[in-house]
């Protein structure tokens, strides 16, 4: 039985988004990813971007906040100098995204069954 039989989906690599990833830390502030496309064969793909990647958590009342974004840089020095901003950038983004979640979250309108009161446990979301 294939998995399409079975309702799951046909997963396949992308070898024309293939990236070899090299990884750097300080082990304390953050992780920089560099995405050097590739082709199918491993050798590099020279008509698409290097791409930099930064990965932080910071700690909330909340717990811990994991943050992901992208450094417009063209070598590991020049990521490592704009991670701060990035950090900044990506955790005002969060706070934006949260905002606007609570606000459609508070703008929902409770809806009763037809049938008229609704019995507890029963509320629907539009």
């Amino acid at each position: 039985m294939s998995t399409q039989d079975m309702g799951l989906p046909d997963i396949k690599i992308d070898t024309t988004s293939l990236c070899r990833e090299e990884v750097y830390t300080d082990r304390r502030a953050g992780t920089l990813r560099r995405m050097v496309p590739v082709l199918a064969d491993g050798s590099p793909d020279a008509s698409r971007p290097i791409l930099w990647l930064g990965q932080t958590q910071l700690m909330t009342p909340g717990g811990v906040l994991p943050l992901g974004f992208e450094i417009d840089a063209k070598d590991l020095a020049e990521a490592v100098e704009k991670f701060p901003g990035a950090v900044k950038q990506a955790l005002e983004d969060a706070i934006n995204e949260a905002q606007e979640m609570r606000r459609e979250a508070a703008s929902r309108i409770v809806v009763p069954d037809a049938g008229g009161m609704p019995s507890p446990g029963k509320i629907k979301f539009p």
